[in-house]
């Protein structure tokens, strides 16, 4: 019997999906009123395009794709999401999107939702993908890449994301109180200091010796901490935007 029932309700979650008009999204989705419909995001939405999907609190709302795309079968719409977009921004509009659509680029390129201060945290909904003429040299293939990371320079809602934008956080402040570590051949030494700068994971940093005064260079391995010697290598080595606070 449990058999038949999720036969039936795999059929009809299917149903929609398998009857539905094939539709786009827009290159620039917009909505004038705050309330968010299928014909502000999809080019062909037809009479469903009156679905309402979700409001636009600010100027602007970022929807997760997957629950747009569910919305849109429920109303007989067939969103592919060939390209793999996980989020779609939704800007104040004078016209709602309902307006000719922009020109498409060739190039799926990640964006940023929303401006950026300098040093502000890089977070998931902070960035989206979009259609653009082309595309920065480093711009990142993985929003991971960049998510956890922290914004070197102001940075502006729409650009196309670049690695160059953004840095490790700071985990060591200048003056802070740091502890460096020496790891080799079963041998540990530890020594107490004062940071002479700012740095984020994987970072090099000036550390003065609390005892001695004389100045070392070392890598910054987490708040607080910094190692030298293969622990520093080995760090350097695997990259900042693995050590990125998430």
């Amino acid at each position: 019997m449990r058999t038949l029932i999720l036969a039936a309700i795999l059929s009809l979650a299917a149903a929609p999906a398998l009857a539905g008009q094939a539709v786009t999204l827009k290159s620039e989705t917009l909505d004038a009123d705050g309330l968010i419909t299928l014909s502000d995001l999809f080019d062909g939405a037809g009479s469903s395009g009156k679905v309402a999907v979700a409001t636009r609190p600010g100027t602007t709302a970022v929807l997760d794709a997957g629950a747009v795309q569910l919305a849109a079968r429920r109303a007989g719409l067939d969103w592919a999401n060939a390209e793999g977009i996980r989020r779609i921004v939704v800007r104040a509009g004078a016209d709602g999107g309902f307006s000719a659509p922009a020109a498409r680029g060739n190039v799926e390129v990640l964006t940023y939702a929303r401006s950026l201060s300098a040093g502000e945290m890089v977070h998931p909904q902070d960035v989206v993908w979009a259609k653009a003429a082309g595309a920065p040299a480093d711009a990142p293939r993985d929003a991971d890449a960049v998510i956890g990371m922290a914004a070197k320079r102001p940075l502006r809602a729409g650009a196309a994301v670049s690695l160059r934008d953004v840095s490790s956080p700071q985990v060591i402040k200048a003056g802070d109180a740091v502890t460096v570590l020496y790891e080799a051949g079963g041998v540990s030494l530890s020594l107490d200091g004062k940071a002479m700068g700012a740095a984020g994971i994987g970072d090099t940093i000036s550390i003065q010796n609390t005892a001695s005064k004389k100045v070392i260079q070392a890598t910054a391995s987490g708040p607080g901490q910094a190692v030298v010697g293969p622990a520093a290598d080995h760090l350097r080595s695997l990259g900042r935007a693995q050590y990125a606070q998430r």
